[in-house]
């Protein structure tokens, strides 16, 4: 097996450092004991809502297996939620290139991890659409979901992007049979959590364009309440 934190980006990725952060956190009782199973070195770094979940599942093991994302970035969140994982660190291990002198340098001065596993699904702004309130559709536009997923979606080479929890079983299976995940598979997960970014951004896309000016200031004027998700 080739040793994918020295480079080989061609052969196959073993989950050693994952981030997790969902907001459907269907799955995730049978995702995350199997993945530890399977990749006994595994460390989680989690957010918010899934951060309590995960440390729910993994109990007594959720000492030596779970951070934080702000402990581990040094920054609190931002209060609501705002900014939690947009962070120069976070980014720099999931597209960092591990056969990069100088990305591995970066890596080394900062005390960055390699990220080879991000699953992240988005904030339901379809849902909140169907809601009728704009201030909860405008509030549930995820912004550090999808770039954590682009960003993971990208470096396919070397990280497993997981977009969605019917992902879970078939990640979980060949990492049973195989103890990696192919290039193959890889591939196309990127392709899917694309398409999953694409048709999130063209539904916010559409949605804006069909909002009254005149009657979202008014709203506002109202004094509707912004931005207080904590979902993931």
């Amino acid at each position: 097996m080739i040793d994918h934190r020295a480079g080989g980006a061609e052969g196959g990725v073993t989950p050693r450092r994952a981030i997790i952060s969902v907001f459907d956190k269907e799955g995730l009782d049978r995702f995350v004991p199997r993945l530890a199973e399977v990749s006994p070195e595994l460390v989680i770094y989690s957010t918010g809502g899934t951060h309590r979940r995960v440390a729910e599942i993994l109990g007594g093991d959720a000492e030596r297996r779970l951070t934080e994302v702000s402990a581990f970035t040094g920054q609190p969140e931002m209060e609501g939620g705002l900014v939690k994982t947009l962070d120069y660190r976070i980014y720099l291990g999931i597209l960092g290139e591990r056969d990069n002198p100088a990305h591995v340098a970066d890596v080394e001065r900062l005390g960055a991890e390699w990220i080879d596993l991000v699953a992240v699904n988005l904030y339901p702004f379809d849902k909140a659409v169907r809601s009728g309130d704009a201030e909860s559709a405008r509030s549930n536009i995820d912004i550090g979901g999808p770039a954590m997923l682009r960003a993971a979606a990208k470096n396919f080479l070397r990280v497993i992007p997981v977009s969605s929890p019917d992902q879970y079983d078939g990640v979980l299976e060949e990492l049973r049979r195989y103890g990696e995940i192919s290039l193959k598979t890889r591939l196309a997960l990127a392709s899917e959590a694309f398409r999953r970014t694409a048709e999130y951004d063209a539904a916010i896309a559409q949605r804006l364009a069909g909002w009254d000016p005149e009657e979202i200031a008014g709203l506002y004027a109202r004094g509707a309440s912004t931005d207080g998700h904590t979902g993931k």
